[in-house]
């Protein structure tokens, strides 16, 4: 009877929701699955507003890359008056190797750039990053790439004197944290194979992955948030020669930071959300760059929950945040929308995208984008009983604005 119960007062809190926003006379967001629910595994999506309008959105597909080869890049298309999404096509394919973790990003000169990673052994630590770029993009289908080459990842001697400089301080920090034995083990753990791992040449060079989109800031760099699953931290590889070499900055390190998302303040200084895969208390993590994502200041914990999961951070027209993710500290059954006025310093307006009981649906990996008419648009995965697919939401930012503080 308790289960019964938990349904129906979701259904009840759904139905009271829908009911008042149709009051407010406010625009409720508008949901489409790119595909019908399937049992390959769909992950991993980025979205992207072309210069004509159009919407692209890619994603990996495949039996799953932890185990078999046959996962790829695919995408799809939607016109720039709206309409259905096209059928989907591939973007990229390495034959007898699993590609995953696609992102998309648009540079000054308005090439279309594909970035993700080929496992070269069924192992996140075996990552190989790789580029694609096109002019040839606003037909139907996939685009035309005009080069395609490995973006080699090349961390220098900053890497291991970040190492020498940050790991004390967490180890000290593990110690006063009153965390159980268990955790205190696993922890101490995780910082000797941090240590171990730094200073062999080929783990330092594998093993980065795309997950958010890279952007373009000032003066052109291009700049590209990575992680490494091995080592639960991140870094930015950037180019101020519209990608014709890179550098790395230090590694951003604080316990079990990945999967980075970038913003930009007014003043110019850029911000990162990363996902927490550390110890509790479970918060996205943060971090500041003053010089264009070269080097960043001391990981720390935002205010904004975190089960371990993938978020989306980005910067509106009007010059306020938009947040996206799973506002938890255990599960994906909610995917929050919260707006700040002042830089993420406070969220005071939240709605949850969608909501589950918990230990039902997922939701998760969103990307989130503003398009030129304002709306807000997200694409992300989605797991059900029926299956797995990539879901498009597109809203206003009145939608969010006009929920509970």
């Amino acid at each position: 009877m308790a289960s019964i119960a938990s349904n129906w007062r979701a259904v009840g809190i759904g139905c009271w929701l829908l009911i008042a926003g149709l009051v407010r006379g406010e625009s409720l967001p508008e949901r489409t699955d790119l595909f019908p629910p399937e049992t390959w595994h769909n992950h991993g999506s980025c979205i992207l507003e072309l210069p004509d309008g159009q919407l692209l959105v890619c994603w990996f597909h495949g039996s799953g890359e932890r185990k078999s080869d046959d996962v790829r890049i695919e995408g799809s298309r939607r016109g720039r008056r709206g309409g259905p999404w096209q059928p989907r096509f591939p973007m990229a394919d390495t034959p007898g190797y699993p590609d995953t973790n696609p992102c998309l990003f648009l540079d000054g000169e308005q090439r279309l750039w594909l970035m993700y990673p080929t496992i070269l052994a069924n192992l996140w630590e075996s990552a190989l990053m790789k580029v694609q770029v096109s002019r040839d993009y606003r037909r139907s289908g996939a685009p035309r790439w005009e080069r395609q080459e490995v973006l080699h990842v090349t961390p220098g001697a900053e890497f291991g004197e970040a190492v020498s400089k940050v790991l004390p301080v967490l180890e000290k920090e593990a110690r006063a944290s009153g965390w159980n034995p268990k955790t205190q083990a696993e922890v101490q753990e995780y910082l000797d194979a941090f240590r171990l791992h730094s200073t062999n040449k080929l783990y330092l060079r594998l093993g980065w992955m795309t997950r958010a989109h890279p952007v373009v800031v000032e003066g052109g760099r291009l700049l590209v948030p990575l992680y490494h699953d091995g080592f639960s931290a991140s870094l930015f590889a950037y180019s101020d020669d519209s990608g014709g070499t890179w550098k790395t900055s230090p590694p951003l390190i604080g316990g079990g930071n990945i999967q980075p998302s970038v913003v930009a303040r007014a003043d110019g200084a850029l911000v990162t959300y990363m996902r927490d895969n550390g110890p509790p208390p479970k918060r996205l993590m943060m971090a500041e760059s003053a010089d264009r994502g070269a080097t960043w200041g001391p990981v720390r914990d935002s205010q904004i929950p975190n089960p371990g999961s993938g978020a989306d951070v980005i910067r509106l027209k009007d010059g306020r945040w938009l947040f996206v993710g799973n506002d938890t500290e255990d599960g994906r059954h909610r995917l929050g929308v919260w707006i700040s006025a002042d830089e993420g310093r406070t969220w005071p307006w939240r709605r949850a995208l969608e909501e589950a009981l918990p230990g039902t649906d997922s939701f998760g990996y969103p990307s989130a984008l503003q398009t030129r008419n304002g709306r807000i648009h997200v694409s992300y995965s989605v797991r059900t009983a029926a299956g797995g697919m990539i879901r498009h939401a597109e809203f206003e930012i009145g939608w969010v604005v006009g929920g509970q503080p």
